[in-house]
């Protein structure tokens, strides 16, 4: 993904308004399938074949509540996570 064209998303610090919102309610069927509905599809950008990263939260042993994020979209917030971390951390090694 080229960054110069790509829309960031799912954080404040990019000087965007970041709101949150229940976008669907969702049954997890006999398989523990679930089915994203179209509309939510649609206005995420998520495509068949797309990855997305299910991600956590713990409190104790418990998972209390889940995320999905496209990957694509993860990869660019830890890659901008690793160049802030760079910038304000000592060289190693000199």
């Amino acid at each position: 993904m080229n960054k110069a064209n790509s829309k960031k998303c799912c954080a404040s610090r990019y000087g965007r308004e970041v709101s949150y919102q229940i976008e669907a309610l969702i049954t997890i069927d006999g398989r523990g399938q679930m089915v994203l509905p179209k509309e939510t599809r649609a206005r995420a950008g998520i495509r068949a074949g797309d990855k997305l990263a299910l991600v956590g939260w713990r409190k104790g042993d418990r998972v209390c509540c889940l995320s999905l994020v496209k990957v694509e979209e993860m990869a660019e917030m830890l890659g901008d996570l690793m160049d802030s971390l760079k910038a304000v951390a000592p060289e190693s090694g000199t």
